[in-house]
């Protein structure tokens, strides 16, 4: 693991947005959102590689990937604008339901392929269910362009969770039986 290498990313990602601020008005970070974004970069970078070099398979690689970036994205728009409503709004508070399951699906599978797939497809159910609930009780103040805004997030991640978990399980079928599953059987 390259910790050295994980933090130069995260300085170089945060430079686009100090940099962006010194031609443009549209981006105005302060000292809590660089803190706040390197965080979330590191602790990405950091979760990667601390799960996907476990394992020597491309796909299973990808499909860590794919998962963390979805993770990543799902809680920077939440933190940036909200997916409902604004980033204000108490019903974003569920999509850290989505990455509890993810966390604990993860660590119930040992991040063995075939269970890291079935975790996967939870987070993409468990995303599906926190929109429903949302509109549910959530009145759309924008209309039906906000209504399309949020399904059209929702979807997006669930498409991002699904990707992943399809990825898994071509990982799973790719491994030796007993190692993917975890069955392993010693004489």
């Amino acid at each position: 693991m390259n910790i050295v290498r994980i933090a130069l990313a995260t300085a170089v990602l945060l430079l686009l947005p100090l940099v962006a601020m010194q031609f443009t008005d549209g981006v105005t970070w302060g000292p809590a959102d660089f803190v706040v974004a390197g965080v979330l970069l590191f602790g990405s970078g950091l979760t990667y590689e601390l799960i996907a070099g476990r394992r020597g398979s491309v796909v299973y690689r990808f499909a860590v990937g794919l998962a963390v970036a979805a993770a990543l994205l799902l809680v920077w728009v939440n933190l940036a604008v909200g997916i409902i409503g604004d980033e204000t709004n108490p019903a974003n508070l569920m999509y850290g339901g989505v990455l509890v399951i993810g966390f604990v699906g993860a660590a119930i599978a040992g991040l063995k392929p075939c269970g890291m797939a079935r975790a996967l497809f939870a987070m993409a159910l468990a995303q599906a269910f926190v929109a429903g609930i949302a509109l549910t009780i959530w009145k759309p103040e924008g209309g039906s362009v906000e209504l399309v805004r949020v399904v059209g997030a929702n979807a997006l991640f669930v498409t991002l969770f699904v990707g992943s978990a399809l990825l898994f399980q071509r990982a799973a079928r790719e491994e030796p039986q007993g190692l993917a599953t975890g069955n392993l059987q010693t004489s």
